[in-house]
């Protein structure tokens, strides 16, 4: 390819003016790009160039962009009424409909249209790239730009490399990205890409928990946002997505890479699905909606009475445990005295599995999840048939931390323990199997998904060593494939190595 889209002259092509293309267009003709836009729709890239001028406008009234600036952006808009009006563009960006073989017209059309070194290029966010290019007779300038909703606000695009595609196509779609003000990562061709591949382990495995019937959505989402940093819980997410987005890209993903049981979802997903629960948008999903779109209060917090336990003891020795226990203002026991709570803090075990190990009391046994943020939320289960008097002068004797308590039931790896391992888990897989460097993979999720830490790094953070016991417990304890641990994680663990490391 001759085409360096690092120069100051360069027209960009849009095919498609729906959401995704006019905000495209925006960040394109506001970092100086003269962007010819194309809509099959009559009237649809009017409709898009209006648009564009009026948000372009209120960044003016903001005073995030000159009123010079904005006037050169709109200059540079311009709509052609058909393909052949794309013809002078370097490259051309397809944002319609996620139809395989409208896209495929559409690409055998551009290579008789456009020039022999203009880039051919798809912001398509679940078909792959080589079903797409393999309609087309040079596919190696073919590849895929996946833009972020909504597009000016979000900073990440993928660039997703096809087996065809040239590594000279990767740098030049890089370079347009950086000049487009996004922040570019180079993504292998798979199902769901990067991005789209990563966010399966944050809702699934919130819905497998539902579905365990071990908490309720708001419990879910509550620990994962107070304990863990989340910006939204899972089922927050899914019903601000819908849930007719995101229950047909969890299957198509699944399906993908061969029913991998690591990203399967849950019945419930599909239920909500079927019954046309769709989330924000009908008013109803995972939570209910007022009239004005806020979730009506579903309830995470513990609700108890009950006077504060005085004293109590350790299942086994945990200094952390031990310093929540007296910063609480319980009188912590040197032994059990057979009738107070027995507090644990276990890692990846439910409360049965660790009463058998250490021979606690069942009936007495409170095990209490220290791997979040513990003076935000602190999350407590007990094993089947425990004193529900106890647990509740237990909760009350925590809430005095000042912090929030959820009462679950019993579970290996609690809610954040579950849900954090499989994101890092996925992660060190999606590293594994070359989806993208690692660096990119966490650099992907935190600006594509908002999360806290990319999945490798939140694998550091936890401790490698300590996510693959949750992930082996996990598995010992249910016996389901789902929680393998990748050979990323499990080398590094054992090693000792961060998990961003290569090789």
């Amino acid at each position: 390819m001759a085409i360096d889209l690092n120069t100051a002259e360069v027209t960009l092509g849009l095919i498609g003016t729906g959401a995704m293309g006019r905000g495209i267009a925006q960040v394109a003709a506001v970092g100086g790009i003269t962007t010819l836009m194309f809509d099959a729709t009559e009237g649809a890239a009017g409709d898009a160039e209006r648009f564009i001028a009026r948000m372009l406008d209120r960044q003016v009234e903001k005073h995030a962009l000159s009123a010079d600036d904005a006037a050169a952006a709109k200059a540079r808009l311009r709509i052609v009424d058909s393909l052949a009006g794309l013809a002078p563009s370097d490259v051309v960006i397809e944002a319609v409909t996620e139809d395989l073989e409208l896209k495929r017209r559409l690409f055998r059309e551009l290579e008789g249209t456009v020039g022999a070194d203009a880039i051919l290029a798809s912001n398509t966010s679940s078909l792959r790239i080589a079903a797409i290019a393999s309609a087309c007779e040079r596919r190696g300038r073919v590849a895929g730009m996946h833009f972020f909703n909504p597009v000016p606000l979000m900073r990440l695009v993928e660039i997703v490399r096809a087996p065809d595609t040239g590594p000279d196509v990767v740098d030049a779609l890089t370079a347009l990205g950086l000049r487009l003000g996004r922040t570019p990562v180079t993504v292998r061709d798979g199902p769901g890409f990067l991005v789209n591949l990563g966010g399966r382990a944050f809702v699934s495995e919130g819905l497998r928990i539902v579905h365990e019937q071990i908490a309720t959505p708001a419990q879910v989402d509550a620990v994962m946002r107070e304990a863990c940093g989340f910006r939204m819980g899972p089922f927050e997410l899914m019903d601000l997505t819908g849930i007719d987005v995101n229950f047909p890209a969890s299957l198509a993903i699944y399906n993908g890479y061969f029913q991998d049981r690591r990203l399967a979802t849950a019945p419930l997903h599909e239920s909500l699905f079927a019954s046309g629960r769709l989330g924000r948008k009908t008013g109803s999903g995972y939570y209910e909606y007022d009239e004005g779109g806020k979730p009506l209060d579903a309830g995470a917090d513990a609700d108890t009475a009950a006077a504060p336990a005085e004293a109590v003891s350790l299942a086994e020795p945990n200094d952390v445990l031990a310093a929540l226990a007296r910063a609480a203002g319980a009188t912590l026991l040197g032994a059990d005295n057979g009738s107070d709570a027995i507090l644990a803090a276990p890692l990846g075990e439910d409360a049965t599995a660790l009463a058998l190990r250490t021979g606690a009391d069942p009936r007495r046994l409170i095990a209490v999840d220290l791997t979040g943020d513990e003076a935000k939320r602190l999350t407590v289960m007990t094993a089947p048939g425990a004193d529900t008097g106890l647990r509740d002068r237990v909760i009350s004797r925590l809430a005095a931390t000042g912090a929030k308590v959820t009462v679950i039931a019993d579970s290996p790896g609690f809610i954040a323990q579950r849900i954090t391992a499989m994101v890092a888990n996925l992660g060190c897989e999606m590293a594994q199997i070359g989806i993208a460097a690692p660096e990119d993979i966490d650099t992907a999720m935190r600006l594509g998904l908002n999360y806290p830490d990319g999945p490798l790094e939140l694998a550091d953070r936890l401790g490698p060593g300590r996510v693959l016991t949750i992930l082996a417990h996990l598995q010992q304890v249910t016996g389901d494939d789902r929680y393998r641990p990748s050979q990323w994680l499990r080398r590094r663990a054992l090693l000792g190595l961060s998990c961003r490391s290569a090789g």
